[in-house]
Formats: structure tokens, C-alpha cells, sequence
């Protein structure tokens, strides 16, 4: 079966006769000044004639189109000393723009909820023709990717806004079940701007693997997660049972940053009480065969490093906790009874361990490199600044939206001290120049790299300028100092001249 032939979607051809030539070359000749262009679409494409369209003397359509026209747009209506109305207006000046009118057509038909056939039927077209004969009316398909460019272009200034905004934001969601069986979910935020206008915004309608609160509850943490939402006022769902799991899941993940390590703290407390507990704990690590050299440690909790070090040999015994918890009875009820903690760890607590011990790892052995007494570190202090700039960045734009809120805190943190480069001390970054794996040239692309390149650039002519101040401050000190020693050579071989002619 012949395949049927797609009519032309490019504006010229409103234009321009397409034809082949003798060469068998295909050509497209203007409708106006009849002057030929190439247009095969796999060579030149209709670049070529686009600009002739809108250049072409003869063409009618390009000489209304170049200039504006005036239009009076009536504001309200007031009244005269007779007694009778007139119009109060404003003069603007109008041209038309295709993609404008495109743009306006997209917004109509969703906010009048018409349907996409609307645009292809035989009123609406005469309308157009009507009013604006040079409107080229789109297909069906081609308004529903207008759509989809329009939903794009709302929802970056949207995530925008959430993420510079300082409000928090509610969040309502409903799940039910279709016709065809498919379970669907709403997800609607409404918070108050800077005006004190209520807005709702519908964040997400897809459809999710059951009504199970674990798959409501984490269909919600993924959607937060696109958007940026980080401040969450509250949340309101029906009264289904399922919504209890959702809400007590994502209560946990919102606030497992801090519960979090302190049950695994309570825990490692709790084992490292008694020498009969901690032979208890280590029957379970055999049981469970985990072999390590490491033992549970207490950490100071005012003192990062120490807290960074309980936790990262803790991870280690996630096992041996769990079989630990079935065969102690009082281990979980104390960790229930007491003060800073209500439960035993369980695998989102441990999985929010290892994000940690990952994230505070880079640093730990960042401040072991730099603290070193035995070898010289100078050299290495800006490459080690630069990548923590680049950590934390990366952190920043994570998934999970408790670490990019962790890293985002911490880049505040980081900009205080090192975000303005003129106030660091230079010697920081000459020590850098003098290591011969570096030199100047690392230097300007790493301070483009982390300031950019108008700071960056600035920057290293800065560096430069002290370098050879320094170099000139050393070289007139030796150069004094040679200038001595050769002055006290030379009077001493006169003075032994002078003893010989004597």
C-alpha cells in the first residue's frame, strides 16, 4: 500500500512553488519575484527561502508585516458634562506575529477546555480568514506539542518560584481508580505569594503502581523531589488507611536527618552499657558473618568527625542490629522509653546512614590531607577548596531532597569563608603557581572554573602581578646581598695587591 503524502508544514511554501530542475535538483521559486532557490531537504533545507520571504520586495505580505500599527484599546468608560459616555483608551502600536498568535490560540483552547479538533473545524477556520487572512492555522497535532511547550515553559518558572520563594507550601493529593483499572494520583500545592494571593497549582496527575501507602508515599517524595519543594507546611489527604503509611513514610523522610543518627547513636549506647551486651552483639556479627576489625564506637556529638566515625563503623553491623533487636527483648524497649529517640533503626535509618557516611567521608578525609604536620600542604590548599566547591554543587542538584538540602546549606556555609575570592589570602593561591604539577595556567582555568570567567580572569591578572612583585622583592634582596659579598671580595684582593708592591 502507497504510504500517503504528508503536506508541507514549513510557512514558505504559502509562498514559494516547489519544482525539480533539469539536473533533477529540487528548487523552490518565489511566488512574487520568481527568483530560484535550492531546497532539497537533505542538503540545504528552507533557511534560505525563510529569509527571502521576509525580504522579498514584491512580496505584500513582508512590507505590512515590517512596520507596526496603531491600535486603541478602550480601558473603562466615562462620563461627559452632557450627560452622555466615551470610551478612555491607550494607544499602542501592533504588528502580527505568528508564533505569538499560535502562543495565545494554545492558552485558549486550555483555558476554555476545548477540544484539539477544535482548531481544524470549518467555523473556527473562516473566522480566522475573517479577522486575520495571514494567520496560518495549526494542525491538531501540531497545537497539542504547543501544549507541551507551554507546560514546559510554566512549570521552569514555576520550580523557579519554589525554589527562591520563602513560604512553605501544602500539599493535598487524592488516588482512585479508573474504568480501565489504572490507579491515578493528584498531587496540588497551594501557598500564598508575596501578595498574599492563594494560589493552586496542580504539581502531578499520573498514575501509580497501587494504593498502597508506600507506593502514595513514595510517588509524593518523587514528585517533591522534581519541583525543589523542600519547605512543606502540611499535608491533606482522605481518611484511607493507606494515607496513615504515606503520611507516617514521608514524616520519617523529612525528619530522618537528625532521628536518624540519633537511634543508631542510642543503639551503639545501648550495646557498648555492659561487657554481656556486647558479647551478645558479637555473637549476632557471627551469626550474621560479618568479619570486621572495627568495633562500635561512641561519638561526641558537638564534634562532626567523631559522630562521622560512629556512624561509618555502625553501617557496617546492620545485620548483627536487627538480629541483635529479635533476641534482646529490653533493647528495643529501651530505645522506645527514651528520651531522644522512639525506635530502633530500620532500613530507611540505614540507608540515610551510608547517604551520610558518603557525603561527610569527602570531608573527613579532606581535613586528614590538609592537617598533615610531616609533609607540606600549602600547595594543595586551593585544589582542595576548589573541590569541595564542586562537591557541594553537585550535592546541590542530588535526587534526594534531604542531602540537596544538606549540600544547599552547607554551600551557604562554604560562600561565607571562600565565596569571595578577593578576600582569601593569596598566598593560598601563589603556593599553587610554585608547584610545578600546577603552575599559572591551572590556576586561571580552576579560578574560571569555581568564580567564572569574569572573576576568574581578574583574578589570575591579580596573582600574576603579585608574583612578580614577589619575585622583584626577592631578586633586589639577593642582588644587594651578592653586590656585598662581591664588594668585600674585591677589597680584600687590593688590599692584597697593595701588601705585594709594598
Amino acid at each position: 500500500m502507497k504510504r500517503k503524502s504528508m503536506k508541507p508544514r514549513s510557512i514558505v511554501w504559502d509562498h514559494f512553488s516547489k519544482f525539480i530542475d533539469d539536473m533533477g535538483i529540487q528548487k523552490g521559486k518565489c511566488n512574487y519575484c520568481e527568483k530560484e532557490f535550492y531546497c532539497d531537504p537533505k542538503k540545504n533545507g528552507t533557511s534560505t527561502l525563510k529569509h527571502h520571504m521576509s525580504a522579498c520586495i514584491k512580496n505584500s505580505h513582508s512590507v505590512t508585516t515590517r512596520q507596526s500599527q496603531l491600535s486603541l484599546q478602550p480601558l473603562s468608560s466615562s462620563t461627559q458634562e452632557g450627560g452622555g459616555n466615551y470610551q478612555l483608551g491607550m494607544l499602542s502600536s501592533w504588528h502580527f506575529d505568528q508564533d505569538v498568535a499560535r502562543r495565545k490560540l494554545a492558552k485558549m483552547i486550555i483555558i476554555d477546555e476545548l477540544p484539539f479538533m477544535f482548531v481544524e473545524g470549518e467555523g473556527f477556520k473562516e473566522w480566522v480568514e475573517c479577522i486575520q487572512p495571514k494567520f496560518r492555522i495549526p494542525s491538531r497535532w501540531t497545537i497539542s506539542r504547543d501544549f507541551y511547550d507551554l507546560y514546559l515553559e510554566e512549570r521552569k518558572k514555576l520550580k523557579s518560584y519554589f525554589q527562591k520563594c520563602s513560604q512553605r507550601i501544602c500539599i493535598t493529593t487524592d488516588t482512585w481508580t479508573s474504568l480501565q483499572r489504572i490507579n491515578y494520583m493528584c498531587i496540588t500545592a497551594h501557598y500564598i505569594d508575596d501578595n498574599w494571593i492563594l494560589h493552586k497549582k496542580i504539581l502531578n496527575f499520573c498514575p501509580i503502581g497501587s494504593h498502597k501507602g508506600d507506593d502514595i508515599g513514595m510517588a509524593i517524595e518523587s514528585c517533591l523531589l522534581n519541583w525543589g519543594i523542600k519547605r512543606v507546611f502540611t499535608m491533606t489527604v482522605n481518611n484511607a488507611s493507606s494515607n496513615d503509611v504515606a503520611v507516617t513514610y514521608l514524616k520519617k523522610k523529612i525528619n530522618e536527618n537528625i532521628e536518624a543518627v540519633k537511634r543508631v547513636r542510642e543503639a551503639v549506647r545501648y550495646v557498648r552499657q555492659s561487657p554481656a551486651r556486647l558479647q551478645k552483639f558479637k555473637s549476632c556479627c557471627e551469626m550474621e558473618g560479618i568479619q570486621s576489625k572495627c568495633h562500635l564506637s561512641l561519638d561526641v556529638s558537638t564534634r562532626w568527625n567523631s559522630t562521622y566515625l560512629m556512624l561509618r563503623t555502625a553501617k557496617k553491623f546492620e545485620n548483627a542490629f536487627d538480629r541483635f533487636a529479635t533476641i534482646d527483648p529490653c533493647f528495643k524497649f529501651d530505645l522506645v522509653s527514651g528520651k531522644e529517640c522512639d525506635d530502633v533503626p530500620d532500613s530507611l535509618d540505614w540507608d540515610y546512614i551510608r547517604k551520610i557516611v558518603d557525603f561527610l567521608g569527602h570531608f573527613y578525609d579532606l581535613t586528614l590531607k590538609i592537617s598533615g604536620s610531616r609533609y607540606v600542604t600549602s600547595n594543595i590548599f586551593f585544589d582542595e577548596i576548589s573541590s569541595v566547591d564542586c562537591l557541594l554543587q553537585e550535592w546541590k542538584i542530588r535526587d534526594d531532597l534531604t542531602l540537596a538540602n544538606m549540600g544547599e546549606k552547607m554551600k551557604v556555609k562554604f560562600d561565607k569563608y571562600w565565596g569571595d575570592p578577593n578576600k582569601m589570602n593569596k598566598l593560598i593561591y601563589i603556593a599553587v603557581v610554585m608547584d610545578p604539577r600546577y603552575k599559572m595556567e591551572f590556576m586561571g582555568f580552576a579560578l574560571s572554573a569555581v568564580y567564572g570567567n569574569g572573576k576568574g580572569l581578574d583574578l589570575t591578572d591579580k596573582i600574576k602581578s603579585a608574583v612578580y612583585e614577589l619575585f622583584d622583592e626577592y631578586k633586589t634582596m639577593f642582588a644587594n646581598e651578592n653586590a656585598n659579598i662581591n664588594d668585600g671580595h674585591a677589597h680584600s684582593i687590593a688590599i692584597e695587591n697593595l701588601d705585594e708592591e709594598r
